[in-house]
């Protein structure tokens, strides 16, 4: 079939010429098209076009006509052939040798007419929208030396007979596209010249074929994001680089003894390796990138596996790694060119080994989510390049080194999640590029200094959890480029600042189970633009949360392996928790103008008044809880509006009226309870006054469940004490709203 497809591009030589002349004859008569080829020839044209040429350029015309729309005007007949776009010829033959189209947008099937250019040594067709089957005749040329299909549709690699024939072949790129199946076995037979090969990002599935373990020539092999099962294998060429990530391979590592030299590069990563790390792999005396994470290695790491100084990155993360962490795991010299270093998500234990600071050159260092003890070595400023670290989720104890200011080149500073104490130094202004801050869920004591001011480039900072006092200084509005701020779950006293919702970037703000008064800060709520318009490019949970917070840290090695690129992606819910705090008056109108906000939580204070007006306004809000506070009024109607609202709750206030049954509030059961003066319309008009409970389960069963439950239980009782000496001061309407509300409360 595919031969009668070829039968335009495969007639005789002189009959091809013939057709070639009586095309352009004719052409110009002919529409839609004849604007693209215009008759018009140049009789000045210097160019010597010989019969071969004519019989290529006829050959490209013929394939450029399968397009629609022409994106390549250079391609015409009036325009000598070694200017036509992405075309090279040869000086000595004037036959096409190079045709590269990569990111012309070009879709559709590939013509087989590109087969008849025998001269062809490069053909790259990347970047495109190219799909259905890769033409086989592709194989039949001879002189090929680079063939790079990648980033297209191709779905279907159609056996060959014609593919021993490309003893040529140098490089082959059929990468991020749709092929399926097994890889077949020829492709480690296509040449014996092979050195780089390219199948990575498409379907293939099955193991990896023996011609490819035998492929003598192989120096570079992609085989990445497929779902190829099996092992390994033990290859028994020279290979540099080996990218197998993101498969279904099983079995032990093997020791590529074939490659001990010459490996530069082994990512293993994302598959299902078994057992342990062998130590025939620190034999791998070129290896510069080393990759096996998220795979079910286990056991302990032998104090023999020392990896060379060449060694540039060593991710280990997300396995089931134990014992403690060598202390020589990479020649640590002079000469050590180690940048990265990841260790994270396994279950290392014992101290962290001071001989880490002797990796002068390290830029990242990842041990979060381990089961490390002690201190933070005091010698960490010692390693002067570091750019991350992330020590989150141990048991570590002691405060944070003053040293580490030593690290003067830090972005990263993650420690969230340990049992550090003491206080955050003044001296960490000195870490002025420092744009990610966490030190959550600690014991740490003390005030925010003054002079972390000096932190400009701060973005994410996290304090949550901790034992932190005092009330907020202007410190924090230096952090213009802020766009997540918790300080959730402290001690910080007094009022809000008025520069509350003054910062640019700013996405998230946390604030709760704090001891805050005063007033919620009117105004200034016009220079929050993502509070106004939100964040259509994140990905927001179904039922949002202001802790929910997603840090994803990417690193990169540049192309000369001596320095890493950094970005960070975050995903948060965009949204204001000023809940658990002792705040009282209004609402301000101007909160309810925030249209971006999608969390919106006040609950647990002393607020006072109507619901704002403006609440209609908050189209993308998800979850709004005013509950247990000393609001009044009527129950907004224009919450209704709010389609993308999947969480309300307004329970145990003072809000009075007819609650609709037809505006659709029974989407949020229990929403309304505790509210005295409120009833829900039933059959016959008549006013229910007994509303739904709040969700959940029975008193008795939640303290059945354990400390947590009993520890709300003792916050519950403190808020109701805060609650008794706040209505000996408030009006007699409102105390004895108050007194109803925790009556039905009890």
């Amino acid at each position: 079939m595919a031969e009668s497809v070829l039968e335009p591009c495969t007639t005789s030589y002189s009959f091809k010429v013939s057709i070639f002349i009586l095309f352009f004859l004719i052409f110009p008569f002919l529409n839609p098209f004849s604007s693209a080829f215009p008759l018009s020839f140049d009789t000045n044209a210097t160019e010597v076009v010989n019969l071969e040429t004519e019989e290529d350029m006829g050959l490209l015309l013929f394939f450029k006509l399968q397009f629609q729309e022409t994106p390549l005007p250079s391609w015409d007949v009036n325009v000598p052939l070694s200017n036509w776009t992405g075309v090279t010829r040869s000086n000595q033959t004037g036959r096409v040798t190079g045709l590269n189209l990569t990111r012309f947008n070009l879709s559709g099937q590939v013509h087989p007419c590109l087969c008849n250019l025998t001269f062809l040594e490069t053909l790259v067709l990347s970047h495109n929208s190219f799909n259905n089957s890769i033409p086989s005749c592709l194989w039949k040329l001879w002189s090929l030396k680079t063939l790079d299909l990648s980033y297209n549709k191709f779905t279907l690699l159609i056996p060959s007979t014609f593919a021993t024939t490309m003893s040529k072949l140098i490089e082959l790129d059929l990468s991020h596209n749709m092929l399926s199946g097994e890889i077949p076995m020829w492709i480690g037979n296509v040449s014996m010249s092979l050195e780089k090969l390219n199948l990575g990002f498409n379907r293939f599935h099955g193991d990896i074929p023996k011609s490819l373990l035998n492929l003598m020539s192989l120096k570079y092999l992609d085989l990445s994001h497929n779902s190829l099962m099996g092992n390994v294998g033990d290859f028994n060429q020279e290979l540099v680089t080996l990218n197998l990530e993101s498969n279904f391979l099983s079995g032990t590592l093997p020791c590529l003894y074939s490659s001990r030299e010459s490996l530069t590069l082994l990512n293993l990563a994302n598959n299902s390796i078994l057992g342990g790390i062998p130590t025939c792999i620190s034999s791998l005396g070129g290896l510069t990138q080393l990759n096996l994470s998220h795979n079910e290695l286990r056991y302990g790491i032998s104090p023999r596996l020392v990896f060379s100084e060449r060694l540039c990155l060593l991710d280990l993360s997300y396995n089931e790694l134990s014992g403690k962490i060598p202390s020589r795991i990479v020649e640590a010299s002079d000469k050590s060119g180690l940048l990265l270093l990841d260790l994270s998500h396994n279950q290392f234990s014992g101290n962290i080994p001071v001989t880490i600071t002797e990796l002068k050159s390290l830029q990242a260092l990842f041990l979060s989510y381990n089961l490390l003890v002690g201190e933070i070595p005091e010698r960490i400023g010692n390693l002067t390049y570091l750019q991350v670290i992330d020590l989150s989720h141990n048991f570590l104890t002691g405060s944070i080194p003053l040293n580490i200011v030593g690290c003067f080149q830090l972005l990263v500073l993650i420690l969230n999640s340990n049992n550090l104490s003491g206080e955050i130094q003044p001296v960490l202004d000195a870490l002025d590029s420092l744009k990610i801050f966490d030190i959550g869920n600690n014991k740490i004591s003390g005030e925010i200094p003054l002079t972390l001011a000096g932190c400009k480039s701060l973005e994410v900072v996290d304090l949550s959890s901790n034992n932190l006092s005092g009330s907020l200084n202007d410190a924090i509005t230096k952090w213009s480029n802020l766009k997540f701020l918790s300080l959730a779950r402290n001690k910080f006293s007094g009022s809000l600042p008025s520069w509350l919702f003054t910062f640019q970037a700013i996405h998230t703000l946390d604030f709760s189970g704090n001891k805050f008064s005063g007033y919620i800060p009117d105004g200034n709520f016009n220079t929050s633009p993502n509070f106004y318009n939100g964040d259509i490019r994140k990905t927001i949970p179904a039922v949002p949360s202001i802790s929910a917070r997603s840090l994803d840290i990417k690193l990169s090695l540049i192309a000369d392996e001596t320095s890493l690129s950094f970005n960070y992606n975050l995903t948060t819910t965009i949204g204001i928790d000023l809940s658990d705090n002792l705040l009282h008056g209004e609402i301000p109108e101007g909160l309810f103008g925030l249209h971006g906000l999608e969390y919106l939580n006040l609950s647990y204070n002393f607020l006072n008044g109507p619901v704002p007006g403006s609440l209609g306004k908050l189209q993308k809000l998800k979850a709004l809880d005013l509950s247990h506070n000393s609001l009044s009024g009527h129950i907004p109607e224009n919450i209704t509006v709010l389609r993308n609202l999947t969480v309300l709750n307004l329970s145990y206030n003072c809000f009075s009226g007819v609650i609709p049954t037809n505006r659709g509030y029974w989407k949020f059961p229990g929403a309304f309870a505790g509210n005295p003066d409120l009833c829900m319309e039933s059959s016959g008009n008549v006013c229910q006054r007994t509303l739904p409970v709040e969700p959940g389960k029975k008193f008795e069963e939640e303290m059945e469940e354990g400390p947590l439950s009993v520890w709300i239980f003792c916050i519950s009782a403190l808020v109701s004490f805060y609650v008794g000496v706040v209505v000996l001061f408030c009006s007699s309407r409102t105390r004895s709203c108050i007194l109803q509300t925790k009556s039905l409360a009890g």
